[in-house]
């Protein structure tokens, strides 16, 4: 488990000021989570839902087992959602992370492309050292 950096908290609530939404606006609970953990996830309470009051956009996330991360995670959802539903785009960010993840998968297919290449090349020299029968008659 990594906990959230400062930095991370500071960006958070610098994007909060700038969407104009507040820690007020927000009803926070706190549930448990789902899936594999044993008696972890039956005691603790990790998972984290928050509502924001004034869109009525709800968001639960229970992917880490740590609830200072949950939510932190779930915060930064919400934001995004807002975002989405007030200006109709994707945050600046989350549009840069997938540029990237389409770069490198761009990447890996030339990348195979080229290994398949070199691999016609090579069975091409090995076909021509092949024996050359000649029949005699």
């Amino acid at each position: 488990m990594i906990p959230v950096t400062e930095r991370k908290i500071e960006e958070l609530n610098r994007r909060m000021q700038e969407l104009g939404v507040s820690e007020n606006d927000i009803e926070e609970s706190f549930v448990r989570a789902s899936g594999p953990g044993g008696q972890h996830t039956n005691k603790a309470s990790t998972a984290v839902s928050l509502i924001h009051k004034p869109s009525g956009i709800r968001v639960k996330c229970g992917i880490e087992r740590s609830q200072a991360v949950n939510r932190f995670l779930a915060r930064r959802r919400l934001l995004e959602l807002i975002e989405l539903k007030r200006t109709g785009k994707i945050a600046k960010e989350k549009a840069e992370r997938e540029r990237i993840r389409r770069q490198k998968r761009r990447r890996s297919r030339r990348a195979k492309e080229k290994m398949l290449d070199s691999k016609s090349k090579r069975a091409e020299l090995k076909r021509q050292r092949m024996k050359i029968n000649i029949e005699r008659e």
